[in-house]
C-alpha cells in the first residue's frame, strides 16, 4: 500500500517542485530558455533581405588609409557632406563625440613652445575655424542623428531630447533600462543634429546581446535607441507612441506587466515587457557595409547610399565596440543597430507572446499529471511512449512556431521535468518489484547488520534463537565529560553533535572489519570475529582504536573552527576506549517475537570496565592483557595490575599508544624499558628507585600524553612511603569506580 502511495506522491512532489521553479523562473531557467532560442537561430538564422540600411565602417583599412582614430572633425565633416550629397536619408553616428577635437588649430597651438615666430602664428591661428564648429555646421546642413551612452555611475549632462513620447497604459519608465548618468555629444554638435539616440545595449548574464531596447530612461525621462531615432527622423515623425499594460486592449489582470508595442512613425514594433526587441540575427553580412575610406574616395558611387539610413560605426577591434550575439561571438555594435533597423523596416520580428509562460506551465502540468496517472496502470513502456510522443510534439511545435510564425516557445524545461517524473515513477516500480522478490531479506535488513543479512540469505536456517562461544575482541568507546558538553547545547544541537561523533567512529570500526553491537547514548559497543571469522580480530580492533583517535582529532578541529566562526566557546570531545579479548557467547538474543544479534559474557563486562579506567590513568585507550598479547607489534605499555569493580581476580591492563612504526622507534623502545623498570621498582616497594625512573620516563615521553599516568604513580609512591602497604602487598590496585 505504501509503495502504491509512493507511485503518486513522489512524482507529484517532483511535478509540483518543477512547477514552482517554472513559475519563479530563476535565472538558470532563463539562461536555459534563451540558449534554446540561440540554437533555433543557429539552425535557421534570419535570411538577409536587402533593406535601405547601410553601415559606413571605420574599419582597420580606413584607419590605415586615413589616419588613426580619433579623426579630425573636419574629416568627419567631409564624410557627412559626402553622404548627404549622395542622398543618404539619415546619417546616424554610433559614436559619442564627448570631448573637443584636439586637432583644432586653437588647441594644437597651445602645445607649441614659446617663441617669437610662434607668437605671430598664434595670432593667425585664432582666425582659423574650429574643427568642432566645422563638424557641427556639416551636421546642421545634413540629416544627422547623434548618440549618447547612459551610465550607472551618475554624472554627466542630460542628453538632448529631440522627439516627443505619447504613452497609453502604465508609465513606460517603470520598465525600460534606467540610467542615472550619461556621456553625451558636445552641445553644439548635439544641437545641430535632427535626432539623438541611446547607444546602450543590455546583454544577458552570459554577455550575449539577444534583445535591443527601443527605449531607455535617463532620470525618469524617456529617450529612443539610436536605430529607432534614425527611423523616426527618416519618416519625418515627431513622436513615439508607447503602449503598455493597462492600455486599451492590453490585459494585465491589474498587474503592471510592462510594454507591449512601440510605434515609430507608421511602423509598429512588438516588444517584451522592458521595451526590447528580440534580435533576429543574420550574422555578419558584407552587403550592408561600406568602408569609410571608399565613401571619401573620388570614385565613390552615390547610388550606394541614396535613400538609405546610414549608420557610421566601427569594426576595428582596437576601438572596443565588439559585442556577442546569438550567431556571432564578436560582432561590431553598429551591426546590431543595423539589424534592428532592418527588422523594423521589413517588419520581421521574433516575438515571445505574453501567454507563452502560461502555455509552457500548462503543458508541463497536463503531461505530468497524465504520466502520474498512466504509469501505475499501463506500465513503463506505454508511459515512455506517451512521454516521448508528447515531448516530440512540443519540440516540433516550438520549431514550427519559430520557423513559420516567428514565435518563441521553450519546451525544454517542461520536457526535462516530465522525464524526471517518468524516471521517478519507473524507479519506484522497480523498487517495488525488488522488494516483492526479496521480502525476507528486506524485512530482516531493517534490524540486522548487513553482513548478517547476507549470511542469513545464504543459509536461512541460522535464523533461530541461541548462540555460540567464540573468542572475540570487544571495544567500548565513551565520551568523557559528556554532562559538561550537554549543558552547552539544546536537545537538537546535542543530537546533531552525537551523530557527528558516532558517524566517523562507526565508519572506522566497519572499515576495520568490526561490527556495531549497539549505541548507548554517547557510547559505542563493537566487536570483532563474529559473525564472520577474523583471525586478526585483536589487531584490527587496535587499528580501529588508533584510527578513531585520529578521526576524533579531525572532528575536534572542525568543531573548533565552527565555534570560532560562531563566537562561542569550544569544548573538545574527549573519549575513553576499552579493548578486551576473550571467549564470549554470540548469537541471536531475545524472544521469539523479536531478537538481535549480540554478544554476552564476562569478557564483555571487562571491556566496559577497562574503558572506565581510562579516566583513572589519564590515557584514552586501555587494553586487557589478552588483547595486548594477541595484538603483536603495537606500541603498548603496561598500566597496572588491577582488580576492577565487580571482579574478584586482578588483571594486568595496558595502554595502546601507536602502531608498529612507533613500536620500532628507538625512543619508544627506550621509554618501554624505563617504564617496565619503573613498574618493577614500584611493585617491589622501591619508592625512590621508582621515582628516579619516573623522571627518566617523563624525559622520554615525547608527546605521548603519559604525564597524568606518571603523576598518578608519583602520588602513589609518596603515599606508600608515608604508609607502607606491608610485606604481603602483591602490587594489585583495587578500583573503586567503574
Amino acid at each position: 500500500m505504501q509503495q502504491r502511495r509512493l507511485h503518486l506522491i513522489v512524482p507529484a512532489l517532483l511535478l509540483l517542485l518543477g512547477l514552482a521553479l517554472r513559475v519563479a523562473d530563476p535565472p538558470v531557467l532563463v539562461d536555459l530558455r534563451v540558449k534554446l532560442f540561440d540554437f533555433f537561430q543557429t539552425l535557421k538564422p534570419r535570411e538577409y533581405v536587402p533593406a535601405p540600411v547601410r553601415i559606413v565602417d571605420l574599419d582597420d583599412e580606413s584607419l590605415e588609409k586615413l589616419g588613426q582614430w580619433p579623426w579630425p572633425r573636419v574629416l568627419l565633416a567631409q564624410l557627412v557632406e559626402r553622404l548627404s550629397h549622395a542622398g543618404a536619408a539619415v546619417i546616424a553616428f554610433d559614436i559619442v563625440f564627448a570631448e573637443p577635437d584636439r586637432t583644432s588649430p586653437s588647441r594644437v597651438v597651445e602645445l607649441w613652445l614659446e617663441a617669437p615666430a610662434v607668437d605671430e602664428i598664434r595670432g593667425l591661428v585664432g582666425s582659423l575655424a574650429d574643427h568642432d564648429a566645422v563638424f557641427a555646421s556639416a551636421v546642421g546642413q545634413a540629416v544627422v542623428v547623434t548618440g549618447f551612452a547612459g551610465t550607472d555611475a551618475g554624472g554627466g549632462a542630460a542628453p538632448a531630447q529631440k522627439a516627443g513620447f505619447a504613452s497609453t497604459g502604465d508609465d513606460p519608465t517603470l520598465f525600460v533600462p534606467n540610467y542615472g548618468g550619461s556621456v553625451v555629444t558636445l552641445p553644439e554638435i548635439e544641437a545641430a543634429a535632427a535626432g539623438n539616440g541611446s547607444l546602450n545595449f543590455v546583454p544577458d548574464r552570459d554577455g550575449i546581446v539577444r534583445r535591443v531596447p527601443l527605449l531607455v530612461s535617463y532620470k525618469g525621462t524617456l529617450y529612443p535607441q539610436l536605430g529607432a531615432e534614425a527611423l523616426r527622423v527618416a519618416q519625418g515623425a515627431s513622436t513615439y507612441v508607447v503602449k503598455a499594460s493597462g492600455a486599451s486592449g492590453q490585459t494585465g489582470f491589474g498587474e503592471k506587466t510592462g510594454i507591449t508595442h512601440v510605434k515609430i512613425g507608421r511602423l509598429v514594433a512588438p516588444t517584451d515587457e522592458a521595451g526590447k526587441v528580440w534580435l533576429y540575427d543574420t550574422g555578419l553580412v558584407p552587403q550592408r557595409t561600406i568602408p569609410a575610406w571608399r565613401v571619401l574616395s573620388e570614385d565613390f558611387d552615390p547610388a550606394e547610399v541614396a535613400g538609405m539610413i546610414v549608420l557610421v560605426g566601427t569594426s576595428a577591434v582596437g576601438l572596443m565596440d565588439i559585442r556577442a550575439t546569438p550567431l556571432e561571438p564578436a560582432m561590431p555594435g553598429v551591426e546590431i543597430h543595423a539589424e534592428l533597423l532592418e527588422q523594423l523596416l521589413l517588419q520581421t520580428f521574433l516575438n515571445r507572446p505574453d501567454w507563452a509562460d502560461g502555455a509552457e506551465i500548462l503543458y508541463l502540468l497536463s503531461l505530468g499529471v497524465l504520466l502520474i496517472v498512466l504509469l501505475p496502470r499501463a506500465g513503463a513502456g506505454p508511459g515512455a511512449a506517451v512521454g516521448v510522443l508528447a515531448v516530440a510534439a512540443a519540440v516540433g511545435f516550438s520549431w514550427y512556431a519559430f520557423v513559420e510564425l516567428r514565435l518563441l516557445f521553450a519546451p525544454l524545461y517542461p520536457s526535462l521535468i516530465v522525464v524526471l517524473v517518468y524516471m521517478s515513477s519507473t524507479l519506484i516500480s522497480f523498487m517495488r518489484t525488488e522488494a516483492e522478490r526479496h521480502q525476507v531479506r528486506g524485512a530482516f535488513g531493517r534490524y540486522l547488520s548487513p553482513v548478517l543479512v547476507e549470511r542469513l540469505a545464504e543459509d536461512p536456517s541460522r535464523l533461530k534463537l541461541g548462540g555460540e562461544m567464540r573468542e572475540m575482541t570487544l571495544l567500548f568507546c565513551d565520551i568523557r565529560g559528556f554532562t559538561t558538553i550537554s549543558e552547552q547545547l539544546d536537545a537538537e544541537g546535542l543530537t546533531r553533535l552525537i551523530n557527528r561523533f558516532l558517524t566517523p567512529m562507526t565508519d572506522v570500526i566497519l572499515s576495520q572489519h568490526g561490527a556495531i553491537d549497539k549505541y548507548m547514548g554517547d557510547c559505542i559497543m563493537a566487536y570483532w570475529n563474529a559473525p564472520l571469522d577474523d583471525p586478526d580480530h585483536a589487531s584490527n580492533a587496535c587499528l580501529a582504536a588508533l584510527t578513531m583517535r585520529v578521526r576524533l582529532e579531525q572532528l575536534n578541529e572542525t568543531l573548533r573552527r565552527e565555534a570560532d566562526e560562531e563566537g562561542r566557546k569550544h569544548i573538545p570531545i574527549r573519549v575513553g576506549t576499552g579493548l578486551n579479548t576473550g571467549v564470549c557467547c554470540v548469537g541471536n538474543m531475545g524472544s521469539d517475537q523479536r531478537f538481535d544479534y549480540s554478544v554476552l559474557g564476562d569478557n564483555v563486562n571487562l571491556a566496559s570496565r577497562l574503558e572506565g579506567q581510562s579516566k583513572t590513568y589519564g590515557v584514552d585507550i586501555v587494553v586487557g592483557e589478552s588483547t595486548s598479547e594477541a595484538a603483536d607489534g603495537f606500541a603498548i605499555l603496561e598500566l597496572d595490575f588491577i582488580r576492577v569493580k565487580g571482579k574478584t581476580m586482578p588483571v594486568r591492563i595496558h595502554t595502546l599508544l601507536g602502531d608498529s612504526a612507533l613500536s620500532e622507534d628507538a625512543g619508544f623502545q627506550a621509554l618501554r624499558r624505563e617504564h617496565a623498570d619503573m613498574i618493577a621498582a614500584y611493585r617491589r616497594q622501591d619508592w625512590a628507585g621508582a621515582r628516579r625512573r619516573l623522571a627518566a620516563c617523563r624525559g622520554l615521553d615525547a608527546g605521548l600524553g603519559l604525564g597524568a599516568l606518571y603523576h598518578l604513580y608519583e602520588e602513589r609512591c609518596a603515599a606508600y612511603e608515608r604508609e607502607p602497604p606491608g610485606t604481603d602487598w602483591d602490587g594489585v590496585f583495587i578500583a573503586t569506580t567503574k
